[in-house]
């Protein structure tokens, strides 16, 4: 990851090796802030995989913040989802 910008609220974090599947999920999860005026995201070029993801805060909120606190968030999802889909195949497995 590499964070371009002047202002610390506003930021362009440039990630490397991925695409929409991160950067839609990632920018729903940072638009749930309040502190957060603008989340979004582009691709650079089909033949590149890597996204530039912009985040403007509202305040003193460093752009940092909820960045990282949308990673967890959504790291937090895919756990969640993760365990239930374990626990009903356990439970599928076990009425086989």
């Amino acid at each position: 990851i590499q964070a371009d910008g002047t202002d610390g609220n506003c930021v362009t974090f440039v990630l490397h090796d991925e695409d929409h599947t991160l950067g839609n999920s990632l920018r729903y999860m940072v638009m749930k802030n309040p502190d957060v005026e603008f989340c979004g995201y582009c691709i650079t070029h089909p033949s590149e995989s890597k996204i530039n993801f912009r985040i403007q805060t509202r305040g003193a909120l460093p752009a940092v913040e909820p960045f990282r606190k949308g990673l967890n968030d959504l790291m937090g999802v895919c756990q969640h989802v993760l365990n239930t889909f374990e626990r009903s195949m356990k439970e599928y497995r076990a009425q086989r």
